[in-house]
């Protein structure tokens, strides 16, 4: 094990037509591509994370809640993972297999308030893969934190989406010239 795919926020809210705050059609694009890099990495025995946005209802204080409406609160069907995603990842969970964490998180990054950066050095993992939704939110901070921790990084272009197309071509461009990442897309 040497690397991590890192599948960030797919989630009903993001990626639904009536999701919450939902990436739309985007989101729902990349579906295929992101179940296909699930199996991918399970059949290489590798580490595959599952990091996914969680809020508490009325939760005045979180700094979120003044800038998105309510969404991925806990327990309810928008914190869920979607589609072929979340068949996917509850078929190696029944499998149990031994490389799939799934994390909540509170903030844009999969490592703010989390375990996550402990959880890769434990498995020496020096090479990130990030997927998921949004390209300029999540995946960014995560991306940013990831550089500043000092992991290498390839962003799956056709792996990531956003509500936002500007923000989301400006993400991919700053992933690859600002923080060194490898930005690929899978050849057809």
């Amino acid at each position: 094990m040497d690397k991590a795919l890192i599948v960030i926020d797919y989630t009903y809210d993001f990626v639904a037509p009536n999701g919450a705050l939902t990436c739309g059609l985007p989101g729902q694009q990349i579906e295929g591509r992101l179940a296909e890099l699930i199996n991918q990495f399970a059949e290489e025995r590798q580490f595959i994370v599952i990091a996914n946005d969680i809020h508490h209802e009325n939760d005045t204080c979180h700094p979120e809640s003044k800038l998105f409406p309510p969404h991925n609160l806990k327990d309810s069907q928008g914190c869920l993972l979607y589609g072929k995603v979340k068949e996917t990842v509850e078929s190696l969970a029944q499998s149990k297999f031994p490389n799939l964490y799934m994390i909540d998180k509170t903030r844009y990054s999969a490592f703010a308030g989390t375990d996550l950066a402990l959880r890769l050095r434990e498995r020496n993992i020096k090479e990130l893969h990030l997927t998921g939704v949004c390209t300029d939110i999540c995946v960014l901070h995560t991306a940013i934190d990831a550089y500043n921790l000092g992991f290498d990084m390839v962003v799956h272009a056709d792996a990531v989406a956003s509500f936002n197309q500007v923000g989301h071509e400006w993400a991919l461009n700053h992933f690859a010239r600002t923080l060194g990442a490898m930005v690929i897309t899978k050849v057809k």
